[in-house]
């Protein structure tokens, strides 16, 4: 900030005050902090006139669905929106049919228009469960992208160099085991970083994995003769319930965001004690000082962790739903889980007389592959109609069965 501003407040103790718990909620969780002196310049002028800012971050409708560990990108957003922040909710509608290179160690598959505007629209209906639509408007970089051009895009190719690009660790990697990297990786960046020219950002979001993408934005907002340069921050991946991988669909370790309530409520209570604080800062509402104490007191054995862990169960299920379901699905999760009832939502699937229960797990998603479902049988981990089964060969004949494995998979199977 410049002498003026420190000067306006250092005399006014509360302006500076609200700003420093302004930057200790943004910084809370996050994992870089680039440009921290604009984004209090920003938040001061907001507080002192009321004038907002630009908020962007990308999102590529890769799947149709989000889960938590989407959300924490989301729920940074909506906490700029309280400091002053106007959310540009960008869809990548665009750079998603060339695929998001970071990270990965080979070319990834390009999606068609088609699938792109199908998981954009469920996006668009999910978002506003966390964002303030008063803030926020949703954004498609196509509306841009296509009226670049053959000119413009050459025009943008030559704002950035080679080498620069090779300086990404992921392309690195794949240059020096002489892995294939298309000409369009290396365009995802370049259009990432117009998106932060075109929306006039002051501020862009992403995973950690994305800095260099959000780099590039600012790298191009200077060549394109803004007089900003974009603040980056930066957030961390989210561990799924396994404690280890990041969240993900493909690993089946997710909580998804339209999960049904009691499963939302279930799954987070399955999470470790350690994870649990982690989700506190990152998903959340609770203030710093409030979470500290929760810690506090767990610490001095006067909360015992699972207490508390049914409280961010609770709210996180009210976030997605309200309130008076929320409170059912807890109920519904001590009746089920406490008292070993059978839960009053289950899927209900049709089979043949006959079927191998190996091959009903599979078929039924229960289990990944018939392996596994003797795994859980060995293992004493499946039931029939509350009776644990330990006949890997058992053949189901005609009649209705509720089956279960672990604590949270149930289906009625029906054989016909």
């Amino acid at each position: 900030m410049d002498r003026i501003n420190n000067q306006n407040l250092e005399s006014n103790p509360d302006l500076k005050n609200k700003i420093k718990e302004a930057i200790a909620e943004l910084k809370r969780g996050s994992s870089d902090f680039i440009g921290i002196e604009y984004i209090e310049s920003l938040i001061m002028r907001y507080y002192q006139s009321g004038q907002r800012f630009i908020v962007k971050a990308g999102f590529d409708p890769t799947a149709p669905d989000l889960h938590l560990g989407h959300t924490v990108l989301i729920q940074k957003l909506a906490t700029f929106q309280r400091y002053g922040g106007d959310v540009k909710f960008l869809i990548g509608d665009f750079t998603a049919t060339i695929g998001d290179p970071s990270g990965k160690n080979e070319t990834r598959k390009q999606l068609t228009l088609k699938e792109v505007e199908k998981n954009a629209q469920t996006y668009k209906d999910q978002v506003f469960k966390i964002l303030d639509p008063r803030y926020t408007e949703v954004c498609f970089n196509s509306t841009w992208i296509n009226k670049l051009g053959v000119g413009g895009l050459v025009d943008l190719t030559s704002k950035f160099s080679v080498a620069r690009m090779l300086e990404r660790d992921d392309f690195e990697k794949r240059y020096k085991e002489n892995r294939p990297i298309s000409i369009i990786e290396f365009m995802y960046p370049l259009l990432q970083g117009y998106d932060s020219v075109v929306l006039n950002a002051d501020i862009e979001l992403g995973g950690n994995d994305q800095k260099f993408n959000l780099l590039v934005g600012r790298t191009l907002q200077r060549a394109y003769g803004l007089e900003k340069e974009q603040s980056v921050l930066t957030v961390p991946l989210l561990e799924g319930l396994d404690g280890v991988n990041k969240m993900s669909k493909s690993l089946g370790n997710y909580i998804g965001v339209t999960e049904k309530p009691h499963l939302m409520y279930a799954k987070i209570l399955s999470i470790s004690d350690d994870l649990m604080w982690k989700y506190y800062d990152l998903l959340s509402v609770k203030t710093i000082p409030q979470i500290q104490d929760l810690k506090n007191n767990v610490k001095e054995n006067k909360l015992h962790p699972k207490i508390v862990k049914e409280e961010l169960a609770l709210e996180i299920t009210t976030k997605y739903y309200n309130l008076e379901i929320a409170l059912e699905a807890k109920k519904e999760f001590e009746s089920v889980f406490s008292k070993d009832e059978i839960p009053s939502d289950i899927p209900k699937m049709d089979f043949k007389e006959g079927i191998w229960i190996c091959e009903l797990l599979k078929l039924a998603n229960l289990c990944p592959s018939t392996s596994q479902a003797r795994r859980d049988i060995q293992g004493g981990g499946v039931k029939i109609n509350k009776q644990k089964i330990i006949n890997e060969n058992y053949k189901f004949e005609l009649g209705e069965y509720i089956i279960q494995i672990g604590k949270r998979k149930f289906i009625k199977a029906v054989i016909k």
